[in-house]
């Protein structure tokens, strides 16, 4: 823990010039990106299907990050010393602070509650933004699984298309969804997306420093997966656009 305190340290003092009391916040948000760029090919792997740990490698290994956040703002000594961190400030509140004690400090409007507002406010609009694109993606996966099943299968040539080929196995995938599985994937789409906001939950009882932790892996998560999402079909989009064209060449 001793060098995770000095890293955010010295981070801290790099920023502290231009963001002067909030640059240890700063050092925060900026040592929570390096982590997940250093994760980012485990979440592409897990965004493409790679392998079936894949998808949770990427939680797993941050949860060691996040103890580590957690043990270094809420410990007053760290290797026999006094811990520098908890002398730092976001604003008005103490990074070591959690939100039971700055209610105690002016309450929920005070100086201190105002900036466990404002980080309860984003984390719920990133939570929100989850929700509505984890409910999009379900939907629209159960609507093609239904679309698929009820599609009447025709007998594949001996002879087809690459772009057809994939198309064929892609629909008898889809085809074998049965009416229960549709429907427990219906309902997995409205209860999993508002999982997301137990982090407000998380934010509300962990050091104020941890709470920036939260919302700054949770935004990249969300945006990851976004981006990733928008190149997919992209991709998808230019694979067809030969297909059709070859089409129309060939009538």
């Amino acid at each position: 823990m001793s060098v995770f305190t000095h890293l955010v340290a010295e981070l801290g003092r790099l920023l502290e010039p231009v963001l002067a009391q909030s640059a240890t916040a700063a050092a925060i948000v900026l040592f929570t990106v390096l982590v997940r760029l250093a994760l980012h090919p485990l979440s592409r792997a897990a965004f493409r299907g790679a392998t079936p740990a894949a998808g949770c490698l990427p939680i797993l290994l941050q949860l060691p990050v996040f103890f580590v956040m957690y043990q270094a703002f809420s410990s007053a000594e760290v290797g026999g010393k006094a811990n520098e961190l908890l002398g730092h400030r976001l604003f008005a509140a103490p990074l070591g602070a959690r939100w039971t004690e700055a209610l105690g400090e002016g309450g929920p409007f005070g100086a201190q509650g105002l900036v466990f507002l404002g980080l309860f406010g984003a984390i719920a609009v990133v939570a929100a933004w989850s929700a509505v694109r984890g409910r999009r993606t379900a939907a629209s996966v159960a609507a093609a699984a239904a679309a698929a099943a009820a599609a009447p299968k025709k007998p594949a040539g001996r002879v087809a298309s690459k772009a057809g080929v994939k198309a064929g196995a892609g629909g008898g995938v889809m085809a074998e969804v049965s009416a229960e599985q549709q429907e427990v994937m219906r309902k997995l789409g409205g209860v999993l997306p508002l999982l997301s906001f137990g982090t407000l939950i998380t934010a509300a009882v962990v050091p104020l420093a941890a709470g920036l932790y939260l919302l700054t892996t949770t935004a990249w998560s969300v945006a990851e997966r976004a981006w990733l999402q928008y190149r997919k079909e992209r991709a998808e989009r230019s694979a067809e656009q030969p297909a059709v064209g070859g089409g129309r060449s060939s009538l």
